[in-house]
């Protein structure tokens, strides 16, 4: 094989090495930024029915049930929800 023709397979070598990274690259951005949280899709709004004035603080999954810890005007509180049913399981009153 002559200096040439290896020359012009590395060339050609490159090339696609470049454009494959690149193919994978715009692959991947796309289904990144098509990804879709699947429970979002056909869920029912979840009501903390908090009185006015209560904001949330914080949130953490806790086993199977979702945390969240609420500010409300007379005091603070961690409520427990059950992320399946979208039901509270319980609440947990702090500083009292």
């Amino acid at each position: 094989m002559s200096l040439r023709a290896l020359k012009w397979l590395v060339g050609v070598m490159g090339v696609l090495i470049v454009v494959g990274t690149v193919a994978l690259v715009a692959v991947i951005v796309q289904r990144l930024g098509s990804a879709r949280l699947p429970v979002a899709e056909g869920m029912a709004p979840l009501s903390l029915r908090q009185p006015e004035g209560t904001r949330i603080a914080g949130m953490a999954a806790s086993g199977e049930r979702l945390a969240i810890w609420v500010v409300r005007p007379d005091g603070e509180r961690v409520l427990l929800v059950d992320p399946r049913n979208l039901r509270p399981a319980g609440e947990v009153r702090l500083g009292e």
